[in-house]
């Protein structure tokens, strides 16, 4: 898979040579993004219908950014699965785009998702641990399987609560107000 750098990046995007989507949540787009990027998050990505309608040249190659860089990994991984092969994920993603002071679109600010995925991940264990102690040690299962969960998100780099979290309404953005 090919990669670029956010200042590589920066200096195409100067020239208008880039093809750029976002696959972040529309939430977390909304917030921070890259000027010219179209948003489509990673979990409504369909590769085959994006393909059909997206405007291209012979050679033109579609770039991919997330907050960090995995996202837009698997997003890669999809297009190349579906036999499109140029396709290259930005390194580090916005963050590393901010850290290198390039100039970004910002909107409202929110809660990141991966805070509200610490904070839930909490409330449950704590909620678990008071349960077990207080109400029948049955409850301990709540921590356990939160533990569990967190133990596979980390080995898998997919966070079930997290896709569940970002599925929120206060996660969503209203039809048509996201624009860049």
């Amino acid at each position: 898979m090919q990669v670029i750098t956010p200042q590589s990046l920066f200096e195409k995007l100067q020239k208008g040579e880039v093809d750029l989507i976002d696959v972040r949540t529309p939430i977390e787009y909304q917030e921070v993004s890259i000027q010219g990027s179209r948003n489509l998050p990673l979990d409504n990505l369909d590769v085959a219908a994006f393909m059909d309608v997206r405007d291209q040249s012979p050679g033109e190659s579609l770039y991919v950014v997330c907050r960090s860089g995995a996202r837009g990994q698997r997003a890669c991984e999809r297009f190349m699965a579906s036999g499109f092969q140029d396709v290259v994920n930005v390194d580090g993603g916005v963050i590393a785009w901010e850290a290198a002071k390039l100039p970004v679109v910002r909107g409202r600010k929110v809660m990141s998702l991966e805070r509200q995925v610490r904070i839930a991940a909490g409330f449950f264990v704590l909620l678990g641990a008071f349960l077990g102690h207080f109400v029948h040690e049955g409850f301990f299962g709540i921590s356990a399987f939160v533990g569990a969960g967190l133990i596979f998100a980390g080995l898998t780099d997919s966070c079930a609560m997290g896709i569940l979290i970002s599925k929120m309404p206060w996660n969503q953005t209203p039809l048509g107000k996201v624009n860049h």
